[in-house]
């Protein structure tokens, strides 16, 4: 008899989210002061969903957990990001519901950047590569305030 071979099947990745706060024409940047290989470089803040959870639940805990702000996932950017092998990045429109953003874990300094302004800070590689993203959606809230 011939037996059937049963091929290894990877699961799949656990996700991680990062979190693209808009307000009034900027978004909202965080440095790093953790891990030591990216320490002083800057990125959207997130973190890892936990099992259970869905990718906008995993963002709003992140951002109360990281900076002490309520805030509402509102839809996923295009693109995903192998972080590590079983890690995949995925960034999301956020809005801010209450509170001021703090670097409350794993941060050292947040920053309000305008478009202009997104070259002039040293992005983790991921975080860099959603930029286009970032300026289409500064620019619709930019014309949606204009029309507003």
């Amino acid at each position: 008899m011939d037996q059937a071979r049963e091929i290894p099947v990877e699961p799949p990745p656990r996700i991680v989210v990062g979190g693209v706060l808009i307000r009034a024409g900027r978004v909202l940047a965080a440095r790093r002061s953790a891990p030591a290989e990216v320490a002083g470089r800057w990125e959207f803040p997130g973190g890892k969903a936990e099992p259970g959870e869905t990718e906008a639940q995993a963002l709003e805990r992140e951002l109360l957990e990281e900076l002490g702000v309520r805030a509402r996932a509102l839809r996923r950017l295009p693109g995903g990001w192998a972080v590590r092998p079983g890690l995949e990045l995925r960034f999301w429109a956020a809005e801010l519901l209450a509170g001021e953003p703090s670097p409350l874990e794993d941060h050292d300094e947040l920053r309000w950047l305008a478009p202009a302004e997104l070259d002039g800070v040293d992005w983790i590689g991921h975080d860099r590569e959603v930029l286009p993203h970032v300026v289409a959606l500064l620019a619709a809230a930019d014309d949606a305030q204009s029309a507003g």
